[in-house]
């Protein structure tokens, strides 16, 4: 989910408790603050040598012992309000950065007003090969369809020295 679609239903939300469920069907606790909003840019060579550039706006949880504590859509909307142009663009992905015995970041992949809360579905996010292409003997990135070369070996050649 995009900040554009998050805010949009913060907004028709507004007075809504919002509630973040991790991908185990867990909650994160009810009486969680957002400490942090954040662009993330992230500039990195993968294995394969491409240099590549992710960005996401990053809202990170903290749950403290205030328990009666609840964050309503409309308060998240004007935490936003705050960031400004710290955000540079409405179509980053929002990601949620929450810690149980380590942290992790989820993505958002739905939200929805359910039993007078708003409630986001987390997703897990996975680790993967971005040059599938050149460190996986006959495989290729998805995206990529397998090419032969003249010699005839197949667009992967474990002789890359890749990864």
């Amino acid at each position: 989910m995009n900040i554009k679609e998050f805010l949009s239903h913060l907004t028709r939300n507004a007075p809504l408790p919002v509630a973040f469920i991790l991908p185990d069907g867990k909650a994160v606790p009810a009486h969680f603050h957002i400490t942090e909003v954040g662009h993330v840019e992230k500039r990195f060579i993968d294995c394969g040598g491409t240099r590549r550039t992710q960005e996401s706006c990053l809202l990170q949880t903290w749950v403290h012992d205030d328990i009666e504590h609840r964050l309503h859509a409309g308060k998240l909307a004007e935490i936003f309000d705050h960031a400004g142009d710290l955000l540079p663009d409405p179509d980053l992905p929002v990601e949620i950065e929450h810690e149980q015995n380590s942290i992790a970041q989820f993505t958002i992949e739905s939200g929805l007003p359910l039993n007078g809360r708003l409630v986001f579905q987390l997703g897990s996010k996975h680790t993967d090969c971005l040059a599938r292409g050149i460190c996986l003997p006959g495989e290729c990135a998805p995206s990529a369809a397998p090419a032969e070369e003249s010699n005839g070996s197949s667009c992967c050649d474990p002789k890359s020295g890749c990864c």
